[in-house]
């Protein structure tokens, strides 16, 4: 294409593509394959983004009042960041049974509800 008569790019000389040695071909190869392992992911990541918000949103029913907005407690109730990857029971257990001075909430959350409110809990947590 040219523009004022002169052409935007000129090549002096062909291309050349330079053969694939075996090293680079397995190269290629493992990047192809790690490229695929994130799209096959994408679904779970996705679930559990709708998760967290749904999380999100319990939370701020039920539960910012005692232990703060986006989890960021007083210091007068336990800060559910801290909170790790294995403590899913006792956290499981404190909600539906209470523990001091909060309430039980069995019965007035879901099992799905509580599920969500963990996702958004270890989402944010300190640990992760």
């Amino acid at each position: 294409m040219r523009t004022g008569g002169r052409p935007l790019a000129t090549v002096s000389r062909p291309l050349k593509l330079l053969p694939l040695g075996e090293s680079m071909r397995a190269f290629v190869g493992t990047l192809i394959v790690m490229g695929a392992v994130p799209l096959s992911m994408q679904a779970g990541f996705a679930q559990d983004s709708k998760k967290i918000q749904a999380g999100e949103r319990v939370y701020n029913n039920y539960c910012f009042t005692c232990h703060g907005e986006n989890l960021v407690s007083s210091g007068q109730t336990f800060d559910l960041r801290r909170l790790r990857a294995e403590d899913r029971s006792r956290f499981e257990n404190s909600v539906n049974n209470g523990k001091g001075q909060m309430p039980p909430w069995k019965g007035a959350l879901t099992n799905e509800e509580i599920d969500q409110l963990w996702h958004y809990v270890r989402a944010n947590a300190y640990e992760k």
